[in-house]
């Protein structure tokens, strides 16, 4: 077969057809691709990127802005750290020149009433969108072949982590769910009302992917009791609007989240990411039991990753097994290019 566009290769493994070779899509931190410069990516190669130097596929990502927009500014800044407001109301310590995840101080919205004066200004304007970035880039994504993904953000993970806090969240899925549903809704229904716009002007997406970590070690944030009645309904009108539009839909949820792909398949669910295996995921059972419905992205044991001989063990294990009517896989396969 001869060599497929982005565009072309991902269509087939979302129809779970077998392309002319598994996807390569990651989105790496800064850190992972200074570590590469210093093992021997060039720092400037002719206007590549990295994904041109490694040969990796070519996702185009666009999200507008679909945040309360409180005043996001510098409060402190050391040698170390700095500490920072953000649109969605959270103050944030992060270390400075490293890839960590920021230390949460503070919430601005942490109830019913502090999230009413949160949802006033959460109103559909055309300048919560980078029109400049879509006509700088929409042509180019087009003439090379680019998968092109519309990122949402709504539901349980961006409330919990970037808005009210993880306690604040969980007390208030078992006491106050209709609250957690008002807020869950009108973030999807922000971005909804802005992508319509975006689609209005001609621009068009092959995928809708959102980010919604529902686990950990061995265990889920939440009961499948409560996922169906609060965060499901939320997940199904996401994939519905979706594939009204021509899109397929991939949900990113990190940890142990095995008791919810059931669930997630039943609301049209189209892919899956990461498959986190250190934390309990099984990729060849998903692909035993879901294979046929759901593309895996992911499913690598990413605590082999400094451990090349049992890592390349496990890819020649894992890939005859998933690659079979689709898959798609990460870190790993880049890694090894590098190397």
């Amino acid at each position: 077969m001869e060599q497929l566009t982005t565009h072309q290769r991902m269509q087939l493994i979302f129809d779970h057809k077998e392309p002319d070779r598994i996807p390569i899509w990651d989105t790496p931190w800064n850190g992972t691709i200074s570590r590469w410069k210093r093992e021997g990516m060039p720092d400037k190669f002719d206007g590549e990127t990295y994904v041109d130097y490694l040969g990796l596929d070519k996702i185009a990502r666009f999200q507008p802005d679909n945040s309360p927009r409180f005043e996001a500014k510098v409060v402190e800044r050391t040698d170390t750290y700095r500490i920072y407001t953000t649109q969605w109301g959270a103050t944030q310590k992060e270390l400075i020149g490293e890839d960590t995840t920021p230390e949460f101080l503070h919430f601005t919205v942490t109830d019913r009433e502090s999230w009413e004066e949160a949802k006033k200004r959460m109103v559909p304007t055309k300048d919560r969108i980078n029109w400049n970035y879509l006509k700088e880039n929409y042509q180019k994504w087009l003439d090379e072949g680019y998968w092109k993904v519309a990122n949402l953000w709504f539901g349980f993970d961006v409330t919990h982590s970037w808005m009210c806090g993880t306690e604040t969240i969980l007390i208030a899925m078992l006491e106050d769910p209709e609250w957690c549903m008002d807020m869950f809704n009108t973030m999807l229904d922000l971005h909804i009302a802005l992508y319509e716009m975006v689609l209005n002007e001609g621009y068009r997406f092959d995928c809708v992917w959102w980010w919604d970590d529902m686990g950990y070690k061995h265990n889920q944030f939440f009961s499948k009791t409560v996922y169906r009645e609060v965060l499901k309904p939320v997940h199904q009108r996401a994939i519905d609007w979706a594939h009204s539009k021509g899109m397929k839909a991939q949900l990113h949820s990190c940890g142990d989240i095995m008791p919810f792909v059931p669930e997630l398949t039943e609301i049209g669910l189209d892919a899956l990411n990461p498959l986190e295996v250190k934390a309990g995921m099984d990729p060849v059972k998903l692909k035993e039991t879901y294979g046929d419905r759901l593309v895996l992205h992911g499913g690598v044991n990413a605590l082999l990753w400094n451990q090349m001989e049992d890592l390349k063990a496990e890819l020649k294990r894992l890939i005859p097994i998933l690659k079979q009517q689709a898959a798609i896989f990460s870190q790993p396969i880049i890694r090894f290019r590098i190397q």
